[in-house]
């Protein structure tokens, strides 16, 4: 008995295999339109006359590259050096201006210092004492004592494992400082500095880029968070969060975070704060007639827009 085919070539359990469409494209990978096209230019190879402009067109395009090319070259040769003097011009500049940010900062602790003892002298031992205690406890004095320091430090560079360039360090983020900060005034600090910066409560911990600003003035790795206070306070901030997460970050990223027991630390003063005061508001003139207001009265509200105090006054 023959198989359906009636040639007998097939048995009934014969299979039919079709192409692959992946065995397809590996075996044809020109697109049929693209053979097509090669094949009628073959057959019609392109006129005299085109083959006469095609190089002298060629060649002026590969000219015209290679002018623009070599006029970009010279124009960045020839800016380099400008660019170079400019960017030294800027960090002279500003390093001329730290120092005298530094030389004007040390004279205005020596003045500070001056005021402070002709203060002292002016008044009674009991008041100047009330008056240095205040100035400990808002920052504005330099104060003496044990208490913690806290060190951090970026992770040395890593190299990238497919280019071999330096991949980066893991920095330091200003609000790991922050945690730790705020984590130590939890702890029991009575004050804290950071890189020598004293922190009050109007300060600022923030970040310019890649920079970490403390009050507007930069800071940079190994950060030192010192902090003075009473002995538990390092048993208190070794139990925070910020101390478990800085030491889980140091394990997995390699950055450098240790707490030490100091003594005898020196933490300067802060610098004065841009205090600001409240004016009363200017009260309108009087009319020509000199003739009051319709309807005020001595129990409504103060024309200088003032609100009476709940005694009657006028704060």
């Amino acid at each position: 008995m023959t198989a359906a085919g009636g040639d007998g070539s097939r048995g009934p359990s014969a299979r039919v295999y079709t192409p692959d469409f992946l065995t397809e494209l590996f075996r044809n990978p020109l697109e049929p339109g693209y053979a097509a096209a090669a094949a009628r230019r073959k057959q019609t190879p392109p006129s005299r006359w085109r083959r006469v402009l095609s190089r002298p067109v060629s060649l002026v395009v590969l000219a015209t590259i290679g002018l623009l090319l070599a006029v970009a070259y010279r124009e960045t040769v020839a800016e380099e050096p400008s660019r170079a003097k400019a960017r030294a011009g800027l960090i002279t500049e500003i390093k001329r201006r730290e120092a005298e940010t530094d030389r004007l900062t040390d004279r205005a602790d020596q003045l500070r210092e001056e005021v402070g003892r002709a203060r002292d002298a002016a008044l009674s031992g009991s008041q100047a004492y009330r008056l240095r205690n205040l100035e400990a406890g808002t920052g504005l004095g330099r104060v003496r004592g044990d208490g913690v320091v806290v060190r951090l430090a970026d992770a040395p560079p890593d190299k990238n494992a497919v280019t071999g360039a330096d991949a980066g360090p893991s920095r330091v983020l200003y609000s790991d400082l922050q945690k730790v900060a705020n984590d130590l005034w939890a702890a029991g600090a009575e004050a804290v500095a950071i890189n020598g910066q004293r922190l009050t409560a109007t300060s600022t911990i923030r970040s310019a880029g890649e920079a970490i600003l403390v009050d507007y003035r930069p800071v940079t790795s190994p950060y030192e968070v010192t902090a003075i206070g009473p002995g538990s306070m390092r048993g208190r901030f070794d139990d925070s969060r910020a101390a478990a997460l800085m030491r889980e970050v140091a394990r997995t990223t390699g950055l450098s975070f240790g707490v030490k027991k100091a003594g005898g630390l020196t933490l300067p003063a802060a610098p004065q704060p841009r205090l600001r005061y409240a004016v009363p508001s200017v009260s309108p003139s009087p009319s020509p007639s000199g003739s009051k207001a319709t309807g005020s009265s001595s129990s409504g509200p103060s024309r200088s827009g003032t609100s009476p105090s709940p005694s009657g006054g006028v704060r």
